[in-house]
């Protein structure tokens, strides 16, 4: 079993108060996947200062290199047992700063639900585009009546809760939130047999984190046919994945590393996403070394080929050799 680097020391001070989680966990919280450690000693948190003006579009030199970018934009079915019930996209439309730090700006949309019962959950996460770790995030649920929005502070470790106007103490220097740990996740090298745990997430109480990499497979959907790593993740804050259940997620077993297919068996609901169609984006050059603490695992990138261009529907190639 292999496990992250020993956890960041923790300070002894308590949070004011803590971010409130909705009663029904994100759908596309599926998948939370390796993290990381990090040597920074706790600061205490100072008081609450009015958010900074951000400046949009703007790009630095030195990123982490990723599998990802600017113009990705993924397109999912979502099922119950054999009925469609919606769609979910996962985009990555600009480059934003937040504070004077050049962001990832990543949005997710889920639109379905049943008769009666209809669901259009939008997440937004700005995930730093050196050390991946996150610097804000937004939730709407419910056609966006209802809202949270957190701002991450890493190097003064503490979060400010926006929309309730609360704040308090981060476990890590290097958070990572519902959307950012899938992005992380898809920077890491994953070898079948392995287990690991970490503890980065944004909430205490959501760590850590247990990942098992069960087996290669071949996954057939919408989008084509993929040699996938099948992952087993147990998150305990979630229904989806909880330690009983028998949630999968297939990455494909390329450089890309993309969410092929999801699986979550709830109490009489099998749920599952099925990868329909993707746009390939533009990974960000990267200029400069990893931080400490994020060991992002680069993949090499195929040699150009027209059937793999940046296109909709880019037919699959096999893991490279």
């Amino acid at each position: 079993m292999s496990t992250a680097e020993p956890p960041a020391a923790r300070g002894s001070a308590a949070c004011r108060a803590r971010p409130a989680r909705s009663g029904r966990a994100p759908v596309l919280l599926v998948v939370s996947l390796v993290a990381l450690s990090s040597l920074v000693p706790q600061v205490p948190a100072p008081a609450q200062q009015p958010r900074p003006a951000d400046t949009l579009a703007a790009l630095r030199s030195v990123t982490t290199p990723v599998p990802f970018g600017p113009g990705e934009e993924v397109r999912y079915k979502i099922k119950v047992g054999a009925f469609a019930i919606g769609e979910a996209f996962m985009r990555i439309p600009r480059i934003d700063t937040i504070r004077g730090v050049p962001a990832y700006a990543i949005e997710w949309t889920i639109d379905g639900g049943f008769p009666g019962f209809p669901i259009r959950d939008r997440l937004f996460s700005w995930v730093n585009t050196e050390t991946l770790a996150s610097l804000r995030f937004r939730k709407e649920t419910h056609n966006g009546t209802r809202r949270r929005e957190i701002e991450f502070y890493p190097e003064e470790r503490r979060w400010l809760r926006v929309d309730i106007d609360s704040t308090g103490v981060l476990p890590t220097s290097l958070p990572l939130d519902d959307v950012s740990f899938v992005y992380f996740a898809r920077t890491l090298a994953l070898e079948p047999g392995t287990t690991r745990r970490f503890d980065h997430f944004y909430e205490e109480k959501g760590n850590p984190i247990i990942l098992d990499v069960l087996r290669r497979d071949r996954r057939k959907v919408g989008a084509g046919e993929f040699e996938t790593i099948v992952i087993r993740p147990v998150i305990e804050t979630t229904r989806l994945f909880a330690a009983d259940g028998r949630g999968e997620i297939h990455v494909s077993d390329d450089d890309r590393r993309l969410i092929v297919y999801m699986k979550a068996d709830l109490p009489l609901v099998n749920l599952t996403f099925h990868l329909e169609e993707v746009t390939e984006g533009v990974p960000l050059a990267a200029r400069g070394r990893s931080p400490p603490g994020i060991q992002a695992a680069t993949h090499p990138r195929r040699p150009p080929r027209s059937t793999l261009s940046r296109r909709r529907n880019p037919v699959p190639g096999k893991a490279p050799s």
